[in-house]
């Protein structure tokens, strides 16, 4: 059977101050009126019913989310004891879906995706599947390019695997590191580059077999993991398991070392919300390019985000290129151009035991 797995830890601190520890972007109304995790469970619920849906999330957590979605039980979230980045989310999810059905594939989501429409996500993730259920592959899902990105990784498409209507199935010939500009520009004239999306489909005998062999020591610690589940030692055992394994993405762990690998090529209008000014993209502007959200007021200010939560008024006058955030506990203010450094300010912030509460 076909399982939904969200991968839906991290701290979201590039949305700070709206995001924090306690209260992650991907339990926040960021992009719309619903959570971004909402977003996401509802968004493939038309080809994955909720009981196979498993959310891999911080065990911190997990109540959070429980009062969020009423139809999910505790059997539907998987708690991280700590981060250890995608792979370890990843293996951690395979090892209890293959417990339960040998059979099972994987579509492997994320939290923080803005993706539209609905129904041609819904048409590759079918797609996928089939390919998945029957070949011995790993599948990850490319956007076609839309504009000569930086921040994000792309892959190097290799030569036709499937086509079924206007979806077609690639070989990955390559992954590519973000690159700079020229680079960048460069993949989005020549065709045959698209963006990592970081969505996969395959089977978890084909991924768990794949670790096996480009990381044996995760698989083995997998599989030691494995034997304890459901047991009394369960979250013993995943203390352990998550303690000793290493902290890598899967695409480092498996996806470039792999020779299985396929891609699917998508064209969906899609985002990755990494941070404030992903609103530029997904948002209008008024007629001076601002992106307004809340009671908000911008006199003779051009190019700036403003997001204000709070029951208070947020003005600016003659300003340019900031984004500006306001809750009930803190204010940003930050130049666009500099606002990928934000963890460098947190860090600050963390330096001072006053002010530790802030995030």
């Amino acid at each position: 059977m076909i399982h939904t797995v969200i991968i839906a830890g991290g701290k979201g601190e590039r949305f700070w101050p709206f995001s924090t520890q306690e209260n992650p972007k991907q339990l926040l109304r960021i992009i719309s009126k619903k959570s971004m995790l909402q977003e996401t469970i509802e968004r493939v619920a038309d080809f994955v019913p909720y009981d196979r849906t498993v959310i891999v999330t911080g065990e911190n957590l997990k109540e959070k989310i429980l009062e969020q979605f009423d139809f999910f039980n505790a059997g539907n979230i998987l708690g991280e004891p700590c981060g250890k980045n995608t792979c370890m989310a990843i293996g951690f999810a395979a090892a209890h879906l293959h417990q339960q059905d040998p059979e099972a594939i994987m579509v492997v989501l994320s939290a923080d995706h803005y993706i539209k429409p609905k129904e041609k996500l819904l048409e590759v993730l079918r797609i996928g599947s089939d390919i998945a259920a029957r070949e011995d592959v790993l599948i990850t899902i490319g956007i076609k390019p839309t504009r000569p990105e930086t921040g994000y990784g792309y892959i190097e498409l290799g030569e036709l695997f499937d086509t079924k209507g206007d979806i077609s199935t690639f070989r990955v010939a390559q992954f590519k590191e973000k690159p700079d500009q020229r680079l960048a520009q460069a993949y989005y004239i020549d065709r045959s580059h698209l963006w990592n999306s970081g969505m996969f489909i395959w089977s978890t005998r084909a991924i768990l077999k794949s670790l096996s062999c480009c990381k044996p020591e995760i698989h083995a610690a997998l599989m030691e993991y494995s034997s304890q589940i459901g047991t009394p030692q369960e979250m013993e055992a995943r203390a352990k398991l998550f303690d000793k394994c290493e902290n890598i993405s899967i695409d480092v762990a498996v996806l470039e070392q792999a020779d299985n690998v396929l891609v699917i090529k998508a064209k969906l209008i899609w985002d990755d919300i990494g941070s404030w000014r992903t609103l530029e993209r997904i948002n209008p502007r008024d007629q001076n390019n601002n992106v307004i959200i809340g009671k908000v007021l911008l006199h003779d200010s051009f190019e700036v985000t403003a997001v204000n939560s709070s029951d208070s008024l947020v003005t600016t006058l003659g300003v340019s290129d900031l984004v500006i955030v306001k809750t009930d506990a803190a204010v940003l203010v930050a130049h666009k151009t500099r606002v990928n450094e934000l963890r460098s300010l947190l860090e600050r912030i963390r330096e001072d035991k006053d002010l530790e509460k802030f995030l």
